[in-house]
């Protein structure tokens, strides 16, 4: 494990989540670490918080995965691009592996799930700081045993392209026309779970509508 770097000072922070509560929330949990983490800024959205943290310079931005009309993963993208020094830590209530290759992906310094206590929190903020990739251990276990299973070629279609295994069920019910109903009696999941796993794997895919998603799909080979 990497040592965290002496510092004259606390680990200056800013949070990002679109939930007033959730914000305040981490504020309360890292306030009896002052000495150790400061809070400097906060924002609730992903083009608020590229803002906030190329003004204030923190050595970590905290932000949730999902933020309304844009995502943790842009703002990771965008600062790398913006502001290469600066780290970003994604705090988020997605327990999937896949969730974790997107954020790596794009530049995160971290990948933490939000049940994290506030001792281990900081921990992972200060190694972060250091230098060190910080993920959850659950996952972390996990996503070792997915890289095995891609080495032994047994992952699901459209992995590749950063889809979950049920989303790929869902897909290929979509390539077979199916309506969200059907899909939902298939797998035998609520209509609503239907539609936000379409809506996740028409952000993974980067197209418009279902339509654009069976012909990504066909297109990029994924059911052959």
């Amino acid at each position: 494990m990497t040592s965290t770097t002496p510092r004259a000072g606390p680990l200056r922070v800013v949070l990002v989540d679109d939930h007033e509560m959730v914000v305040a929330g981490l504020k309360a949990m890292l306030a009896p670490f002052s000495g150790r983490v400061r809070v400097v800024g906060t924002a609730h959205g992903a083009d608020e918080a590229l803002d906030v943290a190329l003004s204030l310079a923190p050595d970590i931005v905290l932000c949730d995965v999902r933020l309304r009309g844009d995502s943790g993963l842009d703002l990771c993208r965008n600062l790398g691009e913006r502001a290469p020094g600066q780290k970003v830590v994604l705090l988020s209530v997605y327990d999937d592996e896949q969730y974790l290759y997107q954020a790596l992906r794009a530049g995160a310094a971290g990948y933490l799930l939000k049940h994290i206590g506030g001792e281990e929190l900081v921990r992972h903020l200060e190694l972060a700081a250091a230098g060190t990739t910080v993920v959850d251990a659950t996952m972390a276990g996990r996503a070792a045993a997915s890289a095995a299973r891609l080495e032994r070629d047994e992952f699901w279609p459209g992995a590749h392209l950063g889809l979950t295994q049920r989303e790929s069920e869902v897909l290929a019910l979509l390539v077979a026309g199916h309506s969200n109903r059907a899909i939902a009696a298939q797998l035998v999941i609520g209509d609503e779970t239907v539609k936000s796993h379409v809506r996740s794997l028409l952000r993974k895919l980067q197209v418009p509508d279902r339509t654009a998603a069976v012909a990504a799909a066909l297109r990029e080979g994924v059911f052959r």
